[in-house]
């Protein structure tokens, strides 16, 4: 799976998904990028086109990429990101998940596939609920599926990442990576030609989760 964040690899990581003839799960938020505008803005509209052209699944994020950090007495939720918070009820829950899904469309004439991941994986009873309840099934990455990517440089090198993933990863794990961390100073995306390559060379094959069972 494919997370947007900053979308400085973008496309880099779509040539290498190209090159391996490998369809990914995109998982969208509208988030900042290093262009100064965001990733859900027009200004993405033939980045996206692209790669529904190609094939590959596509997942709502939340559109402001906030935590979901607890469930409250009254059957609401926590949502808060950098000393900012707001209460959702089930239907604010369903407006996050769904106002991905409108401005997709918007973009590319597709739908979305009925799944979303959590920012940071954090969800919550309530959440998990209203999102089920609003047509979404939440997806997860397996533990050996974090390339870590998101880690700093100097102490994650970019060797390291791929030996660990190489190392770890085993039939039916879910992998995580981004499409560009502001944070990391040596991107992790040049690894994953190299990680597809060995992994296809152990026999693995790849599937969208629109193509899995929960």
């Amino acid at each position: 799976t494919l997370a947007t964040s900053n979308m400085s690899q973008a496309e880099n990581i779509a040539r290498t998904l190209v090159r391996h003839d490998v369809k990914a799960t995109f998982f969208m938020a509208n988030e900042k990028t290093v262009r100064g505008d965001y990733s859900l803005d027009p200004s993405w509209a033939s980045y996206w086109r692209a790669r529904v052209a190609e094939g590959h699944a596509f997942g709502t994020h939340t559109w402001d990429h906030w935590y979901f950090r607890s469930d409250l007495p009254d059957g609401k939720v926590r949502y808060a990101r950098g000393g900012r918070a707001r209460e959702l009820d089930a239907q604010g829950v369903c407006k996050e998940l769904r106002r991905v899904e409108t401005r997709f469309r918007e973009l590319t004439g597709r739908s979305l596939d009925p799944i979303w991941s959590a920012p940071g994986g954090r969800t919550t009873p309530n959440t998990l609920a209203a999102a089920s309840a609003c047509g979404y099934r939440h997806v997860h990455w397996s533990p050996a599926g974090n390339l870590g990517d998101d880690l700093p440089a100097d102490k994650y090198p970019n060797q390291a990442l791929l030996a660990r993933a190489l190392r770890n990863l085993r039939d039916g794990d879910i992998m995580i990576m981004h499409l560009g961390i502001q944070s990391r100073k040596d991107p992790f995306a040049p690894m994953l030609d190299p990680l597809l390559a060995a992994l296809k060379e152990r026999g693995f094959c790849f599937a969208t989760l629109s193509k899995t069972t929960p």
